[in-house]
């Protein structure tokens, strides 16, 4: 029976239930659920909040990043560089535009080694896209330095990082555009799918104003071909409340974070590492292990349940067979994928129950096989 569970989102409803229950409300008496005030204020709300010009509320992460790369123009024959632990929402993006992902290895804190960037840059590169991996920064400033120096696009993957910083300067504001996920997992998460992007450039987020409602900015009028990926007033509404608790959420996050690093003595676990001059929000606490089957099984015999962020680095998916590559290709990542594990973190989390966690995995010792 699972004691400690790897994350509950019920927890932040509890603490503040008559906000969103009142924000549900209020969306349902206004007799308008799409593209309306809701949105407008949470758009404004949240580029604010990153000290960003624009903020335009999509349907999901994946919709800012697919999205993104379209209006920038990336397509067939055309190369961005990603990190080769990237979740694969993030390179099917770009395969979803017809250009093609170039892998770059991880570095020790599980972000874009930006030293080996410059190297696999061609004719052909048209955009890095950096991912805030588990809600740390990367070295935002060695890239946009590269970036500039060849001209290149630079797509935020922000989907674990709201709130992150490097040198004071929060993530989803170094490039052309932050791409957010909002879903319930997030620190920022929704009730639902929803995302957002952000960017300084007015024309490219009246773009995507009309890119995301059927290329459309006047009803019945289709400037271009669009989709269809509209942040719902529900949700607007619902993030437009966690919004204001979220630099509280990010502390105790960190509190959390900070008591595990501290407490959690075990030579066969790994500890993250923290980067120079960047501030985490934590979106998971993701240790290693050379025995991770058995530390796992030793942690459900113990109940306290955990997640593989993640199992399968993309190049190596089924889906992504035809670009060719084979075991070895990614050495970093693939020992990343296979030793990474995240423990339990929520807010909400009770001290008891983060001892009960910390204890249990002192104790640990691999089974001799």
């Amino acid at each position: 029976m699972v004691k400690i569970q790897p994350n509950r989102l019920d927890r932040i409803f509890e603490m503040n239930s008559h906000e969103y229950e009142e924000a549900v409300l209020r969306v349902l008496r206004s007799g308008w659920y799409i593209l309306g005030n809701e949105v407008s204020a949470f758009e404004e709300e949240f580029a604010s909040y990153i000290d960003q010009t624009h903020c335009v509320g999509l349907a999901n992460g994946l919709d800012a990043l697919w999205i993104a790369i379209r209006l920038l123009e990336i397509g067939e024959g055309d190369e961005v560089i990603i990190q080769s632990n990237a979740y694969i929402a993030c390179v099917m993006a770009i395969t979803m535009n017809r250009a093609t992902p170039i892998f770059v290895e991880p570095n020790e804190y599980h972000n874009i080694d930006v030293n080996k960037i410059e190297a696999l840059i061609t004719p052909k590169t048209k955009a890095i896209m950096p991912i805030h991996l588990y809600g740390q920064a990367s070295d935002m400033e060695a890239l946009m330095s590269i970036a500039r120096r060849y001209n290149l696009y630079v797509i935020e993957d922000c989907a674990q990082s709201h709130g992150a910083k490097q040198n004071g300067k929060m993530t989803g504001t170094f490039g052309d555009v932050g791409c957010f996920s909002f879903y319930p997992s997030k620190n920022l998460g929704a009730f639902g799918d929803a995302g957002a992007i952000t960017t300084n450039n007015k024309k490219l987020a009246e773009a995507f104003r009309v890119f995301r409602n059927y290329g459309s900015e006047k009803r019945y009028y289709n400037k271009v071909v669009g989709t269809n990926s509209r942040l719902d007033e529900m949700q607007a509404a619902l993030l437009r409340v966690k919004l204001k608790q979220l630099n509280q959420l990010n502390n105790e996050r960190l509190e959390l974070c900070n008591n595990y690093l501290n407490s959690i003595k075990n030579e066969y676990i790994f500890l993250p590492k923290t980067q120079p001059n960047c501030e985490s929000v934590w979106h998971q606490f993701v240790v290693q292990t050379e025995n991770r089957d058995d530390f796992i099984d030793y942690l459900n015999v113990n109940g306290i349940g955990s997640v593989i962020h993640y199992p399968i680095p993309p190049h190596l998916a089924e889906a992504y067979a035809y670009l060719g590559y084979k075991k070895g290709a990614f050495p970093i990542a693939e020992k990343y994928a296979d030793t990474v594990i995240s423990l339990p973190l929520y807010n909400g989390m009770t001290i008891d129950e983060q001892d009960y966690v910390i204890t249990t995995i002192n104790r640990y010792a691999p089974r001799q096989k």
